[in-house]
């Protein structure tokens, strides 16, 4: 097989429309399974907080969306210290770091709505400049200014070694942010699962739901990441294509005005 047909075929819409294989569609039913459990348990089935009340079901979204999007922006952060080390350009590694991060910012926003919605039924209000808080919509914001970095001008090689710097600085706000609640004062409450001398603190279904969550979040990402990495893979491929076309078209221009 051609390169020029691989890039032909990858580039038609039919490729574009199909980039599911057996392992993401795998991924996407098990995740799928996984969260409808996480749905039922967590609105129906688990006990009510002693002192929240049914407002602790938002629990069950909003810990493991802040933990996927921790996860989303270290893969990120990861990936960019390769593109960042390899001699040669990295592109793959570049398109999982920009999907992650995708990702991630979906995830982060989740994590804020429902906590702002936590908040208004246990603090009486959506939104307080609570040190988590501060820190966790800042690092939103930081993730999406790295998104629009990797929009701006230039190679797909410069605009990775460009948005792989931003995103290695950027990971390093995750301790920062996790931290706060100990680092400062704060509304906002330690650890939900374990008490300060270190036993479980929570009801044996919530926690099992809980950990459920994370795992089908978990699922979620990986399908999210792998489709969107599919997707930068053929508009890298459609923009190469672009540009080799222009400078034929060049070429041939350069080609007529010496004759």
């Amino acid at each position: 097989m051609s390169i020029d047909y691989t890039i032909d075929h990858i580039a038609t819409p039919d490729a574009v429309a199909g980039v599911g294989t057996k392992t993401s569609r795998g991924i996407g039913l098990l995740a799928l399974g996984v969260m409808t459990w996480v749905v039922v348990s967590g609105l129906f089935l688990t006990p009510a907080d002693k002192n929240q009340g049914d407002s602790v079901r938002i629990m069950y979204i909003h810990v493991p969306t802040a933990w996927i999007a921790y996860l989303a922006f270290i893969v990120t952060g990861a990936a960019s210290l390769i593109v960042l080390i390899k001699k040669k350009p990295a592109l793959g590694f570049d398109r999982v770091a920009g999907a992650s991060a995708e990702v991630g910012v979906m995830f982060m926003a989740l994590t804020l709505i429902s906590g702002s919605l936590w908040g208004r039924l246990t603090w009486g209000e959506f939104w307080a400049w609570d040190p988590r808080l501060t820190t966790t919509a800042f690092m939103f914001v930081t993730y999406i200014g790295y998104l629009a970095v990797r929009n701006l001008g230039g190679s797909q090689q410069q605009r990775a070694k460009r948005s792989a710097v931003l995103a290695a600085l950027a990971v390093l706000q995750i301790p920062l942010v996790h931290f706060s609640v100990v680092l400062w004062r704060s509304l906002h409450q330690s650890a939900s699962i374990l008490s300060v001398d270190g036993d479980i603190k929570m009801d044996g279904l919530m926690l099992f739901t809980l950990f459920t969550g994370v795992i089908g979040f978990t699922l979620t990402f990986i399908w999210l990441v792998m489709h969107r990495s599919r997707l930068m893979l053929m508009r890298g491929v459609i923009e190469d294509r672009g540009l080799e076309a222009a400078i034929r078209e060049r070429q041939r221009d350069t080609a007529g005005a010496s004759q």
